[in-house]
């Protein structure tokens, strides 16, 4: 008996000291603090607690000396806007050797990612960025080519908000104050506030050993996260090292509107070993156009037109869209890559059929940049058709505040008209019906067909792409469709997607033999 209460034990005080509302339990993340206003910081200004952060790393002088480093970076990142059943997401990895040159702001990065929906043996990707806050190239034996915005900013974060800047550049801030404090990892943090780059930055300061342990603020993002407009974001410091005197973090976490969303150990950090001018050389014309890129935000395009049917139209590009004409209106199927985007394949629908209603959007996939444009259709009074497993995603993306880049919907609210897709549904009659079906496959799961019956015409939203020698580019995908089509009992001629033109479904389902063979 006596070793039968001894087992008990620790489970009954757990529960008591878990009862919502008992002494014991830990105040909420974010919540603020009620013991003092500035914890660890009483009767110091906003300043004089940063100063007291310097020294915590190791001082202010320390910091300022560090000119450049070197680490290696091993992280992962979740693929929220990839996953086809949402969390838990896939997951990459990334093996990088960074070297960062704080005087001349400009960052090196050689990484070595790992892509989870890759073809057998083709997982492995290595790149080579080398950028400034003004420009970067991706650097490969072929020559440069232009990176992204987002890793402008990406680089552009790493010289001034990284914990080797991020203290200096909060004691220079004009605008430097208190914001109201908060708790983190059930420790009281006074929270210090400034503007950089023209958006309020927050640290959490710890109590205790006044170290900065995060860093807080509402941004709009240059990668797949801008269909989410103002994003809330925290990225953690911890696992602290002394390195040469000064207390460094070597592990950040990313976390965007509560998702935990990347993290990222540093190993090996070594500060001021030198720096090789030459590893930064880039082309400064390409440079250039990395700088002037529109990002995700799109505009439509209709030179690639290609009549699939009379009244059948399909527009190609990165992502395609395709028009219907029906006797009562037309139909648009697939709302992707951004407002910008969807606002000119409605301007479209108007020129090319005036007087005829739009009908309704096909929404098809869960990836977020196959659905971005779905606020523009929301803004526009244009019912959208979702899979029923989808609908929770896209009434928080039609939900998600846009104040800092307002969109038409943020500008002008409107109501969304949402049709459910959770099992068989015929829209429309005539020549041009089409019949919505989920295809509820494990990698497939969130996304659903548009078959035309008249023409045996199959649409399959983001799961057909060809490889640049014909092979299926993840043929589990397409497999998924074949077992849809069975099921069904569809007679299917011509089969594309999102990705892919019109392709004769014979010859698909030839290349999914080959692939299951192999």
């Amino acid at each position: 008996m006596e070793h039968r209460i001894h087992a008990v034990l620790p489970t009954l005080l757990a529960l008591v000291l878990t009862t919502p509302g008992s002494a014991a339990e830990p105040p909420q993340d974010g919540a603020p603090t009620a013991a003092t206003a500035h914890p660890g910081c009483d009767k110091l200004d906003a300043k004089a607690c940063v100063e007291l952060a310097l020294a915590a790393m190791g001082g202010r002088e320390r910091l300022s000396g560090i000119h450049s480093e070197r680490y290696e970076a091993i992280g992962h990142t979740v693929l929220s806007e990839q996953s086809y059943r949402q969390q838990p997401f896939i997951t990459a990895y990334e093996h990088d050797q960074v070297t960062v040159d704080f005087d001349r702001q400009r960052l090196r990065r050689e990484a070595h990612l790992t892509w989870p929906e890759a073809d057998p043996h083709t997982e492995a990707v290595d790149a080579t960025l080398i950028a400034t806050p003004q420009g970067g190239v991706y650097h490969a034996k072929q020559g440069d080519s232009p990176c992204s915005l987002a890793d402008l900013d990406d680089t552009a974060d790493t010289l001034a908000l990284g914990p080797e800047r991020l203290l200096l550049n909060a004691a220079a801030a004009g605008d430097l104050h208190y914001a109201p404090s908060q708790w983190l990892h059930a420790t009281p943090h006074s929270v210090v506030e400034f503007t950089w780059q023209g958006t309020p930055v927050k640290l959490l300061l710890n109590a205790y050993n006044h170290l900065p342990d995060a860093l807080e603020r509402s941004r709009s993002f240059k990668d797949f996260w801008f269909a989410w407009g103002d994003v809330q974001q925290r990225i953690y410091f911890d696992n602290w090292h002394i390195v040469q005197g000064v207390v460094f973090p070597t592990n950040r976490v990313d976390q965007r509107n509560g998702l935990l969303y990347a993290s990222t150990q540093i190993l090996n950090p070594v500060f001021n070993a030198g720096v090789d001018d030459q590893s930064f050389a880039m082309d400064a014309a390409v440079a250039a156009k990395s700088a002037q890129s529109k990002g995700w935000n799109r505009v439509f395009s209709d030179k690639r037109r290609v009549e699939l049917a009379p009244g059948i139209e399909l527009y190609q590009g990165a992502w395609n869209t395709t028009l219907i004409k029906q006797d009562d209106g037309v139909l648009v199927l697939e709302a992707p890559i951004s407002p910008g985007y969807v606002q000119g394949i409605l301007a479209k629908v108007r020129s090319e059929y005036p007087g005829l209603p739009i009908k309704g959007v096909f929404s098809t996939s869960d990836s977020w940049p196959h659905m971005a444009g779905v606020r523009q259709a929301v803004a526009e009074g244009v019912p959208v058709y979702a899979l029923d497993l989808n609908r929770p995603l896209l009434e928080r993306l039609v939900a998600a505040p846009h104040h800092l880049q307002p969109d038409a919907l943020q500008l002008h609210p409107e109501a969304a008209r949402w049709i459910s897709v959770g099992e068989r549904v015929e829209v429309g009659k005539g020549a041009n019906r089409v019949v919505l079906y989920p295809l509820r496959g494990a990698s497939t799961e969130r996304q659903y067909m548009v078959y035309f019956p008249q023409q045996k015409l199959l649409y399959a939203s983001d799961t057909l792409a060809l490889n640049a020698d014909g092979t299926l580019y993840d043929p589990e995908l397409v497999y998924e469709v074949a077992q849809a089509v069975a099921r069904e009992h569809l007679q299917v001629e011509t089969i594309y997607a999102m990705h892919e033109g019109p392709t004769p479904w014979a010859q698909v389902q030839q290349k999914i033999a080959q692939a299951t063979r192999t």
